[in-house]
């Protein structure tokens, strides 16, 4: 096999926001699959906000990133050479996968997906781990009632898109906050959102808040924190439910954040936050996977990619998702399947 194989490595620790030279691209030699594994092409590679958590190495809910070693994610791959009873050349697998172009993995890491049922790159997205994180989060700890009013902070993103969408097949009342005009737009007209919030351009957020929710909120997805956070909590309703998904507007602090107590907002209103992680959930990722499915089938379930392409720009994607650069699922397309 002739094509060039590379990886990318973390060489540094990012201080706040990563840069480009917190990272390098390696030459690597091609890999030989031993028996029980397989020898995988990258076709699509997955990246994530809560990678720049994975950069720091303080304790946290996962092992952090090995300096001098590749970073990894979800890929999506293709067989290219097996020595596996359970797949064959050509088959299109997924699973948590080092970031290169080629490498080898065991036959029990991945799993086999139907190019049939949804183009490959959905399994990254809305029927892979941030459809999932959508669904569980929501539904298991939100809880949305019909006639609820449910406030999604991030509304643009993976994530926070299909949350939206799932808690209007809810029948509930959608309120987004994003941070371009593009956005708002894209969650009221496409997603059917019933309002959205430019939290840029709309001054007093607490006043944007106020307006959007006249029945206060009864359910808040949690993907930002900072500021908009501080204000949605001074509106919640009796019983409300917070799942607490992600921070990403902390995540490149230098400096503990501060901000206004919780507690007695939640105390007075007697609401619940929760903290999840999607693995918590891993046995029932079947169930998730085929509802979502059957929504994205039926017209329900809308979702974006936002597609880079080439291994080469992988880190230009993944700095991207803390500009707010991505509209829906950030990708980076690496190559074809060869049939």
């Amino acid at each position: 096999m002739a094509e060039q194989n590379q990886q990318i490595l973390l060489v540094s620790r990012p201080k706040g926001t990563p840069k480009m030279e917190d990272f390098s691209f390696e030459n690597i030699s091609m890999p030989e699959p031993k028996n029980g594994q397989v020898l995988l092409k990258t076709l699509y590679l997955s990246v994530d906000p809560y990678m720049r958590g994975r950069m720091s190495d303080a304790k946290s809910y996962v092992a952090p990133f090995e300096l001098h070693k590749p970073l990894n994610g979800g890929i999506v791959a293709e067989v290219v050479e097996s020595r596996s009873s359970e797949l064959e050349e050509g088959d299109i697998v997924i699973g948590n996968l080092d970031w290169a172009r080629y490498q080898v993995a065991d036959d029990a890491a991945l799993r086999k997906i139907d190019p049939s049922v949804a183009p490959i790159s959905t399994n990254l997205g809305i029927l892979g781990m941030p459809g999932l994180t959508a669904y569980f989060g929501l539904l298991d700890i939100g809880k949305p009632q019909p006639g609820e009013t449910v406030v999604v902070s991030g509304a643009a993103g993976a994530v926070g898109s299909a949350v939206g969408q799932i808690a209007k097949i809810k029948g509930t009342r959608v309120v987004g906050i994003a941070g371009t005009d593009e956005k708002v737009n894209y969650l009221k007209n496409e997603l059917g959102f019933d309002e959205v919030i430019n939290y840029k351009t709309c001054g007093n957020i607490k006043e944007a808040l106020e307006k959007a929710c006249p029945d206060g909120i009864d359910v808040y997805f949690e993907n930002v924190g900072g500021e908009i956070s501080d204000a949605v909590f001074t509106m919640l309703n009796k019983y409300a439910r917070i799942p607490l998904c992600g921070q990403i507007s902390l995540y490149n602090e230098e400096n503990p954040d501060k901000g206004p107590r919780i507690q007695g907002y939640i105390l007075k209103s007697s609401a619940i936050l929760q903290g999840f992680i999607v693995s918590n959930y891993a046995e029932h990722f079947a169930e998730g996977a085929q509802e979502l499915g059957k929504w994205v089938q039926e017209g329900k379930l809308k979702y974006e990619e936002n597609i880079v392409e080439g291994f080469d720009h992988t880190i230009d994607a993944f700095l991207g998702l803390f500009t707010g650069a991505n509209l829906g699922k950030q990708l980076v397309k690496v190559a074809d399947p060869s049939k």
